[in-house]
């Protein structure tokens, strides 16, 4: 077959799932939008048969200007479209692309009658819904609505669904989508994404080869709090445990963690997102890694980072709903889970605490969820799932 794949945010496993289709003899374009700003995979084309392209180069977009993003969002997805066009595929399959974007590419691939694939990653309705709860923007509750609805419609033109959560089933149910709907969970590259030394080359760089460490790494969008960050390593250091906070991240959260640690008096050192071909080396870095996500989006988001975290080897705390798959996965791992609030931070500091006084039971943590991922994360069938669903989504195209 001849595959487009478009991946708007750029991540490390979709990349890996074009190389394998292409390994097994189909012609894949991988697609991505350089406009949105986040930790990109290996985006360079080392297999005969792939070639990578983008959308959205020189557009810088304004993630809190929502109108003028609606309208650059809308000609995203016109950019795209134009883009398979040419390209002419049998098959499209399109992962994380903003709403906007979403029913743009769906109506033109309509009118072209060139059959695509959502890869459903994140039910934005239920996070726009959420940020109006929260108060942070009313307008979100109209938004919700109109994208819900946005969503559900370009669902039910897709020749196939792909999602990455039992949960979704039930959103497809309402939606009359759910007879095309496959789960397939999320997974990260084991070869691209290894355990590494504490003590490396990208430790030594930023001087924190001997410094006691808890580490994000990722985007902070809708679905996190930034703050929680630099309260829980305020807790570690009243409970006489104090570390350093390493943020890897570009965005609107910058600003939010530079003024709340300022204001705490905890260390953090911020910095960009980094060369991918460095990620094992930063994750590698981080005694304790975290990850965040809101109450209200557990259900319809599974943040990948916590799959880049296990493939990494380190000991893992979420502060996640405990519904959520990634949690199951921590747990599994033996690392922890705890609420994502205020009031959990305490114990999640002691959680902290107790795990670097103890380096073998971290390292035994950092072990197990390596074991975890290499259990979990087998690409050849996943690979083969994908390959049956475009194979048949492309079958429609041919048919009389």
């Amino acid at each position: 077959m001849r595959i487009l794949v478009h991946d708007y945010s750029g991540h490390p496993f979709q990349a890996q799932l074009s190389r394998e289709l292409a390994r097994r003899g189909h012609e894949v374009v991988h697609s991505t939008c350089t406009a949105y700003v986040s930790g990109k995979g290996d985006l360079a084309s080392d297999v005969s048969g792939l070639r990578f392209a983008t959308i959205g180069d020189g557009v810088r977009l304004r993630k809190e200007a929502y109108v003028r993003r609606l309208g650059q969002e809308t000609r995203l997805g016109l950019e795209l479209a134009r883009q398979v066009r040419r390209e002419k595929p049998d098959v499209a399959l399109l992962s994380n692309l903003p709403i906007p974007v979403l029913v743009t590419t769906a109506a033109v691939l309509g009118r072209l009658r060139i059959p695509w694939v959502l890869w459903h990653q994140d039910v934005t309705a239920v996070a726009l819904k959420s940020f109006a709860a929260g108060g942070v923007a009313r307008s979100m509750g109209l938004a919700a609505k109109v994208f819900g609805a946005g969503e559900k419609w370009s669902a039910r033109q897709a020749a196939a669904v792909v999602v990455i959560a039992d949960s979704f089933v039930r959103v497809h149910e309402q939606w009359g989508t759910a007879g095309k709907v496959t789960v397939i969970p999320n997974w990260a590259p084991l070869d691209e994404i290894v355990p590494v030394e504490r003590a490396n080359a990208w430790s030594a760089e930023h001087g924190l080869n001997d410094v006691r460490t808890v580490l994000y790494s990722g985007t902070l969008g809708l679905k996190h709090n930034p703050e929680l960050l630099v309260r829980l390593a305020e807790r570690l250091r009243d409970q006489g445990s104090p570390v350093r906070l390493v943020v890897v991240n570009d965005g609107p959260a910058v600003p939010v963690l530079r003024d709340a640690a300022a204001a705490r008096g905890v260390e953090l050192t911020l910095l960009p997102f980094q060369p991918y071909e460095r990620l094992s080396e930063v994750l590698g870095t981080g005694d304790v890694l975290v990850v965040l996500l809101d109450p209200d989006a557990g259900q319809f988001s599974v943040p990948s980072k916590t799959l880049s975290y296990l493939c990494a080897g380190r000991p893992v705390l979420g502060l996640m709903p405990a519904d959520n798959l990634a949690a199951r996965l921590l747990r599994q791992a033996g690392s922890a889970v705890f609420p994502p609030g205020e009031q959990a931070l305490g114990d999640a500091a002691a959680w902290i605490r107790d795990l670097l006084s103890d380096p073998a039971r971290a390292e035994r943590l950092g072990k197990e969820s390596r074991a975890l991922a290499e259990r979990e994360f087998a690409l050849e069938s996943c690979a083969s799932r994908f390959e049956s669903i475009l194979r048949d989504a492309a079958g429609h195209r041919r048919r009389p």
